[in-house]
This record gives structure tokens, sequence and C-alpha cells, in this order.
């Protein structure tokens, strides 16, 4: 039996993660990942699939992220009909995910089109809702520690990665005519002290491993709730907005913990917090159905809309007519909306018509991709482009460190330290060059043998085992 691996997405950088696994003639797509970022990643996702998608024979997600999973539409609109396997939680968000993706890319276009600010004269979404529908009769979803049967050689199992709901790290056993190998995909690790999820399962050992790492060359310091604070308040004094781009599956439900919190506390005046994303409502409800998955108890989930405990200062908006309608409210008040990279989604609206006055304050929770509109505005971009149009970015920006769902750097070694000796090989992946190369040079200080892979790379694994 020969066992090879070959980089299809998120090799030097932090999306599109996808990884094609071949063990002999089957082949095995670990990740189905959207590419997002600089327009020449996005790109990607619009270029012929690079092996045949005939040849597939299974597809296993770790995580519902998009970067992990949104381009499952597109290889099923291109004629895969093989087997989706993931957690139960994973198969639930990833289904809520898929119809928003899908939703907003047929949204963008329209809209592009309308406008004329499309690089094409008729722009088409990559995919619709009627490539994301067959998916759901191909997923076989299982709880954490399950035994998976993937092949007549090949088993699965999954692990609590602690990075969202449902989110995995994949061990694989694969079993030749005279060896067992053990392969294991960390997925997308989360934090230790989430206040939310559990902390990342500890992995003893793995022939061959494929570690994450988003932030491989920082340690995450926490920012000062003081200051968070401080900001918040200058806002509201000016009778400015507090906008919020968050991922709504973990990240918003992170959010509105904090603002639950420091609202009783008084901290904050009384002000209104908007959720701008059906995604997240609809979310919050499967956390409710998986509560194995994480810390909340009842007080936290309630059953109506005011989840977290809200109550009298939410106001949820589904509809894009109740959206538009956010336009009209111009006193202090906190929008929350995705997506969280500011590359699509409500966020984009409402940037669009607040990024423009200082009296705002755009408030980033989390990682920013090379390219996005986020890391623009971290990197301090006077303009960013959105719908055709230069737009002033005006508004203070300010981001919290330490509400990332990313393990940093002290808490990916301290994951890998769990392993009772070095896996024979050692891939870092879904991270940018700079952060994949300072974890691999403290791996091999370590002793252990990483490397960065390259897009399209191939590797032979294993020979006649």
């Amino acid at each position: 039996m020969n066992i090879s691996v070959k980089f299809l997405g998120a090799a030097g950088e932090v999306t599109g993660s996808k990884y094609l696994l071949r063990v002999d003639d089957f082949n095995l797509l670990v990740d189905c990942g959207l590419f997002q970022g600089r327009k020449q990643l996005r790109d990607l996702n619009w270029d012929e699939f690079p092996v045949d998608i005939a040849s597939i024979n299974a597809v296993i997600i770790t995580h519902a992220h998009l970067d992990h999973t949104g381009y499952l539409p597109r290889l099923f609109r291109n004629g895969y009909r093989g087997p989706v396997y993931c957690t139960t939680a994973t198969a639930d968000l990833m289904n809520l995910i898929l119809l928003d993706s899908a939703r907003l890319q047929m949204e963008e276009a329209r809209y592009a089109k309308k406008k004329g600010y499309a690089d094409h004269e008729n722009p088409e979404p990559l995919y619709t809702d009627d490539d994301v529908t067959p998916i759901a009769e191909h997923i076989r979803s299982f709880k954490f520690e399950e035994t998976v049967p993937i092949a007549e050689n090949i088993e699965a199992r999954f692990y609590n990665a602690g990075h969202i709901l449902g989110a995995a790290i994949v061990e694989l056993i694969i079993t030749g005519e005279t060896q067992t190998k053990k392969i294991v995909f960390s997925g997308d690790l989360g934090r230790y002290n989430d206040p939310i999820l559990f902390p990342p399962h500890a992995i003893e050992e793995a022939d061959i491993l494929f570690v994450e790492s988003t932030y491989g060359n920082r340690a995450i310091k926490q920012t000062d709730r003081e200051d968070i604070l401080k900001v918040m308040n200058e806002a509201f004094d000016r009778d400015g907005n507090v906008i919020v781009p968050a991922f709504s599956i973990g990240r918003t439900q992170t959010l509105l913990m904090y603002l639950k919190n420091v609202l009783t506390s008084k901290e904050i005046p009384s002000v209104t917090v908007i959720v701008d994303s059906p995604m997240a409502i609809a979310a919050t409800a499967f956390y409710r159905q998986h509560k194995d998955y994480h810390k909340l108890n009842g007080v936290d989930l309630d059953e109506d809309e005011s989840f977290m405990t809200l109550r009298k200062n939410l106001v949820v908006s589904r509809t894009p007519e109740e959206s538009k309608k956010i336009n009209d409210i111009s006193h202090a008040c906190v929008i929350i909306a995705g997506n969280g990279m500011m590359t699509g989604g409500r966020v984009v609206h409402h940037l669009f018509n607040r990024l423009p006055d200082p009296h705002n304050v755009i408030l980033i929770p989390g990682y920013q991709a090379e390219g996005s509109r986020g890391r623009q505005l971290q990197n301090g971009a006077e303009t960013v482009k959105i719908f055709g149009h230069d737009i002033p970015a005006n508004a203070k920006v300010f981001t919290i460190n330490g509400l990332s769902a990313h393990a940093d750097k002290d808490e990916l070694l301290r994951w890998l330290d769990g392993f009772k000796k070095p896996p024979k090989q050692t891939f870092l992946i879904h991270g940018e060059a700079e952060s994949a190369n300072a974890l691999k040079e403290a791996l091999e200080a370590r002793g252990w043998n990483a490397t960065v892979p390259y897009y399209l790379e191939n590797v032979e694994l294993f020979k006649n085992i």
C-alpha cells in the first residue's frame, strides 16, 4: 500500500483548506474550503479543480467554517456525489453556512450587475442554493470519538478541537498489508480558556501530522478590558456606532456574552445591540441541540429570540429589508454582522454606510487574512474598495486581541507537547508563510521533522506498507 498527499489549499495561506490523501486508489479529500482574501486567491475558486473530481471517493470535514467547507457546493455542482463525513454539530452548522454563502453570492452577483461594478457583463455566483441542496443526503455525521468507517482499510475518529461548535481533530487509522499508520489533521485548534467551548483534545501519537499555524508566529496578549470599554464608550459619547464584523458561529455568541456582562454591570450605557445575521440567530439554536459540545447552560441560551439573556437591548435582523432599516439608525448602538473578515456579507453594507464617519468605531474581534478588508483597515488604509467605490476609512479601527477562536503560538506548542514523541513528519498548514515558518523553526528546535508545504505540492508519505 502507498500513501501520498496533495496540497490543494491552505498551504502557505490561511484559507482554502483542501488536502487530497491518496491511499492506493482511494482518494480522500480532507476539508473542502473556499479561498478568501486577496483577489489572486479568490480567483482560484473559479479555476478548474486541480484533480479529477470523479476520482474523489470521500470527503471528510474538520469544521463548518467556509474556508474549510465553502467549496463543497462547487464540488457537487461539478458532479461529486460521494459521502461527506463530519461531526453531528458540524453537519447542522455546515448546511446553515453553505446556504447562507450561496444566498449571499447570489445577492452580490445581482447587486454587482445592477450597479455595474463587476468585471463581467453578467456576473454569476460561484454556486447557488440549488448546489447546496444535494449535499444533505450525502452527509454521514458522528459524535466525538465514535469510529467512522471510511473504506475497508481506513477508519477515522473525531476529537474535540475547541475552535467552533463541533470542530474536530481528525484521526485516520490506515491499515496496510504489514503496518498500520495513524495520520492526524488538527483542523483549526481553539483556545484553552474559551468561555464557551472545551479545550482541544490531547493527541499523544501520530505517524504523520498536519497542524494549523494561523498564529504560529505570535503569542496573543489579551486586550485589556478597560481599553475595550474606553473605545466603546468614547463612540457612544459621540453618539457614534460600534460596528463589529464577526463570524456568525462562535465569535458572535462570545461577543453577545461579553456585551450581556458589560450591560448588566452598567460599564457601557444601555445601548441597542443589533445582530444583523440570520445565520447567527439560527446557529444559536444548534447550541441548544448539541449541549455536549460546549459549556453553556440554559440561562445562557434562552428559548426566545433574546438569546444570551440580552433581552430588552437586543434587536435581531433576519430579512434584507430589516437589514436595510438599520441604515436609518444613527444613534449609539452596536451592530454585529458577518462576515468576520469583511470580505462579504451584510457587514460590507454597514461599512459602506458607516466607515466614512469618524464618530464610529470598527471593532475587529479576530484574525484578518492577508488581502481582506479587515487586514487593510488594520494596516491603516485610508480607503477601502466597496461595491466598486473607494470608501474613506475615517472611523476608528480597534482590534480586540484574545477573542480569536484560534490557538496562539504558545497554545499550539502546548498542544503539540502532548505528543509522546514527534511524528515522523509534521506539515505546517493553514498559515501564512511567516507564521508557518515560525512554528516550523520552533518545532525543529524541539527535534521535530517539520515542513511548510506549497500549493499543489505532492508528497509521498508511505510506500509498500
